[in-house]
């Protein structure tokens, strides 16, 4: 028999295409120009361990035995995936966006803790296919089955309605009872049972005009069975069979030993109250589209990851430049530093004019320092996000992080209208998918209480076949019923022939007075849903402000990114004008220091510009759902399913994501 699992778990990687959901296929031509090296031979020798979803694998026993067994759920990982590892290289992890993304989709724990949830909606919707309620609340199965009764003395005086003085008496149950909202689903799980007896039992007799025995022995065996199945319309249906054979010492018994079996159908069914499949099967339906939202759940944690590590990386590459902008303000005052030493040697310039200059370099000097450091911190945020057990790993710790994709604002950003994005949210974005499923869950549950205000009313139906055969007891002194001569064959022959059979049917009819608690049931629940249409509304309201409000941040972005370009290109060609005149000595010392300044000014306005762009760019997907699209990250393929159908890639797969979020170059 084959493994089945419930969940889904990555195929290996093949053909050097890596199974971690968000990581794209390595180009080895990318690699070599940028970095020296051909990790996409390198990464075919990295072993595929890590499966993304969690599973559970049911056994493997036989179709008969593997009900009661428990499923296999393996222990949760804390470890790393071997990818983190494959990318480091001489001490440098070098990354492009989509690694990252990759890297954060394997390794989060916040994600990894969110794979679990599909997986738990789908084992709930299979409890919820058995019917019966919530847990620790009574299921509503009834058991009814016929026991043979006039077998023997002691039968005899039971039928007569006399005590037999062998009652056993029955304990209280003391535990409180939880009770649900609305009709309780029959068990639709089918059960058989089956109650077998075997006993020898004496019984001292005071009064031995009936057994003809001072002390009466019984040599009994019972056989009880029946298969019971639940109707989703509101009810069940039993058969049961049952055997009970009788050996006693009583001269006055006309058949002894003796077999009495008993065959029966019955049928019990809700007319009212619990009555229909809609409302038996409303917490399968829940069930079932709690499943979506689990996914949807994911859906949105993960699109939170890739819009975080988005931003994490853009910070990173911002700092790197602006790192660069301070180191090239730290050269134009290291070269202006030597300037102004060699016109002293000249005798050009007072010799005091060279404390101006290296004013102005140690100034630019401090800055690098700050930015070196505030790269530092970028990378240390972004290691944390990658890894499962953040910078404990020292191979992660010691790696300096070289980010391979640069930021370029593009000429135009090309909106849709306002009209088009919301509707494209609407369909994209997880929280209003989440709310659909929550209103329509809440409509379905509402279905409970809105029948739990009728009667209840049930009706019952049994058809039975009995039987009895034994040897005559010769002490008895009266021949028996030639019909009933016979040993257990005859017995079992009676109940097929139909020779005694019984029909009954039963009506049973309950209503409570003013019935207040069903009816404030409903209407809490109607109230409930159109609170939730309400604040449906509110929701869409918002969130057309905040894509209105996102694109005109993202045109904002723009025009500032536009103007820094601008203010620092007419800064450049001021300060190279403004040196060509001090060269000359046609300026002054303090002229090319206030333009030195006005430049780096400039520059670092361009770099806060541009990360401001990209923070914009990837805000404004995020409001829209589309952040998963937008980086070529599929939900199956994060939760690790292989895909179905068309071959795809299991991640980011294009050479770069949209103008002004990837792996495009700036200027410098």
């Amino acid at each position: 028999m084959r493994s089945q699992r419930v969940g889904r778990v990555a195929k290996p990687a093949t053909d050097c295409q890596p199974a971690w959901p968000g990581v794209t296929k390595i180009r080895t031509r990318d690699w070599q120009s940028r970095a020296g090296w051909q990790p996409a031979l390198l990464a075919c020798l990295v072993p595929a361990l890590f499966a993304q979803q969690p599973f559970v694998e049911r056994p493997k026993s036989s179709v008969f035995w593997r009900p009661y067994q428990a499923p296999t759920v393996p222990p949760s990982r804390t470890t790393n995936s071997d990818r983190l590892y494959g990318l480091i290289r001489a001490g440098k992890l070098y990354l492009t966006l989509q690694d990252a993304i990759g890297l954060a989709i394997e390794n989060n724990l916040d994600l990894e803790i969110d794979r679990y949830g599909p997986l738990a909606a789908e084992w709930n919707f299979q409890r919820q296919q058995a019917g019966g309620p919530l847990k620790g609340v009574p299921n509503g199965n009834t058991f009814v089955n016929q026991i043979t009764a006039g077998q023997g003395i002691n039968g005899a005086i039971q039928s007569a309605g006399l005590s037999s003085g062998n009652a056993s008496g029955g304990g209280g149950n003391t535990n409180t009872q939880i009770s649900q909202v609305g009709p309780i689903t029959p068990n639709l799980d089918t059960v058989a049972q089956n109650t077998s007896a075997w006993a020898h039992l004496t019984y001292p007799q005071p009064n031995a005009i009936l057994s003809q025995t001072t002390a009466l022995v019984d040599v009994t065996s019972r056989f009880n069975s029946f298969v019971q199945e639940g109707l989703v319309s509101g009810g069940f249906a039993q058969v049961s069979m049952n055997m009970s054979y009788l050996n006693e010492n009583s001269p006055n018994d006309v058949i002894n030993p003796s077999w009495a079996p008993i065959a029966q159908v019955y049928v019990r069914h809700s007319l009212l109250n619990g009555f229909g499949t809609g409302v038996n099967s409303r917490f399968i339906r829940v069930a079932q589209g709690q499943i979506g939202a689990a996914r949807e759940t994911f859906r949105a944690q993960l699109l939170a990851l890739v819009a975080n590590i988005a931003n994490l990386y853009w910070d990173l590459v911002i700092a790197g430049e602006d790192l660069k902008a301070k180191q090239g303000t730290l050269e134009i005052a290291q070269k202006f530093l030597d300037d102004t030493k060699a016109r002293i040697q000249l005798g050009e310039i007072a010799g005091f004019e060279v404390f101006r200059a290296q004013t102005e370099f140690s100034s630019r000097r401090q800055e690098v320092a700050i930015a070196e450091a505030n790269v530092l911190q970028r990378e240390v945020l972004l290691k944390d996000a990658l890894s499962r057990n953040g910078l404990a790993d020292l191979a992660l710790d010691e790696a300096e992080i070289v980010p391979l994709d640069r930021i370029q604002v593009p000429e135009s950003d090309d909106l849709p209208s306002l009209r088009e994005l919301v509707m494209k949210a609407m369909a994209l974005r997880p929280d209003v998918a989440l709310a659909k499923i929550g209103d329509e869950s809440q409509r379905i549950s509402a279905e409970g209480t809105a029948n739990g205000i009728l009667p209840s009313l049930q009706a019952a139906a049994a058809a039975s076949a009995r039987g009895l055969a034994g040897t005559p007891n010769p002490a008895a002194g009266a021949a028996p019923n030639p019909q009933i001569v016979g040993g257990l064959g005859t017995a079992f022959a009676q109940t097929f022939t139909g020779d005694f059979t019984g029909r009954q049917g039963t009506l049973l009819f309950s209503a409570p007075f003013k019935n207040h608690v069903a009816q404030a049931d409903y209407g809490i629940d109607q109230l409930q849903l159109s609170q939730g249409d309400l604040i449906e509304r509110r929701n869409q309201n918002q969130l057309v402000v905040d894509i209105s409000n996102q694109m005109i941040a993202l045109r904002q972005a723009r025009a500032r990114y536009s103007q820094a370009v601008a203010t620092r290109v007419l800064e450049e060609q001021l300060l190279d004008k403004e040196q060509q005149q001090f060269l000359l000595g046609g300026s002054a010392i303090e002229n090319v220091v206030a333009a030195a300044r006005s430049l780096a000014a400039a520059q670092y306005a361009e770099v806060a510009a541009l990360g401001g762009y990209s923070r914009a760019r990837v805000a404004l997907d995020q409001v829209l759902g589309q952040t998963l699209e937008v980086n070529r990250v599929s939900v199956d393929d994060a939760l690790g399913a292989a895909p179905s159908g068309p071959a795809r890639s299991p991640g980011p797969s294009r050479p770069s994501t949209p103008a002004g979020t990837a792996n495009r170059e700036t200027r410098r």
